[in-house]
């Protein structure tokens, strides 16, 4: 697979209008909610509340779903920015510690890292004729940016993020495969995780994890505050 080939994509997601991304659950979620208060306190109908979550569950945009919300004082109130954040496509220079916090090795065999774990702020993954699942839907962020390296050779690496986090993928291929889906998340202090690498006949799969959610995005920002607030004391 071409690197350039691949890059082109992601630049041209980043620079459409926010109207025209694709919606996630997060999105639909957001606008249902609003949706729902507005029942509650009489601005719709039960029909009328009824015909727009049907609408919100089969929209596709974030534009299509800011569509049922229009007439409603939440939509005026920002509550109801765009899901969406922009993060650069590479973690900041230096920002990043060059040696790996930890190796996962697999040749000829199977690794995994999921569950409840901390992620570093750099892993490397090297798989030979092996499979690795890295699950980072309950790990536990420490910090803001994580890169993942990850090179298989015959192999096969699978990366899996919670919806609320932002990922980026720069890597290519020979022949094989490396794509990684990419992701932004509407919390502003919320994770980014790199992924680069390369798949020499072999596979290289980073992407959402649907329904999974980071729940220790505000008990880590609060952290930063109480942290800051200390040193003015």
């Amino acid at each position: 697979m071409d690197l350039h080939k691949q890059t082109e994509p992601r630049t041209a997601a980043a620079s459409a209008p926010v109207a025209e991304l694709r919606a996630s659950d997060a999105d639909r979620d957001r606008i249902a909610d609003i949706l729902r208060e507005a029942l509650a306190e009489g601005r719709l109908t039960a029909d009328e509340h009824a015909e727009r979550v049907e609408g919100v569950l089969s929209a596709k945009t974030v534009g299509e779903l800011e569509v049922f919300i229009q007439d409603l004082p939440a939509a005026h109130q920002g509550r109801t920015a765009p899901a969406y954040t922009s993060v650069p496509n590479r973690p900041a220079d230096g920002a990043i510690p060059p040696h790996a916090d930890e190796n996962v090795v697999a040749v000829f065999s199977a690794a995994m890292r999921r569950g409840r774990w901390r992620a570093g702020r750099r892993l490397h993954a090297y798989s030979v004729f092996g499979s690795i699942e890295i699950d980072l839907s309950e790990a536990i962020f420490e910090y803001q940016q994580v890169v993942i390296k990850a090179v298989s050779v015959f192999g096969d690496i699978q990366i899996r993020v919670p919806e609320n986090v932002s990922l980026r993928g720069a890597g290519g291929g020979v022949l094989g495969n490396f794509e990684v889906q990419p992701l932004d998340s509407t919390e502003p202090d919320a994770p980014v995780v790199y992924v680069d690498g390369w798949a020499v006949l072999g596979n290289v799969e980073a992407r959402p994890k649907r329904g999974k959610l980071v729940a220790d995005i505000l008990d880590r920002v609060q952290r930063k505050v109480d942290k800051r607030l200390r040193k003015h004391l």
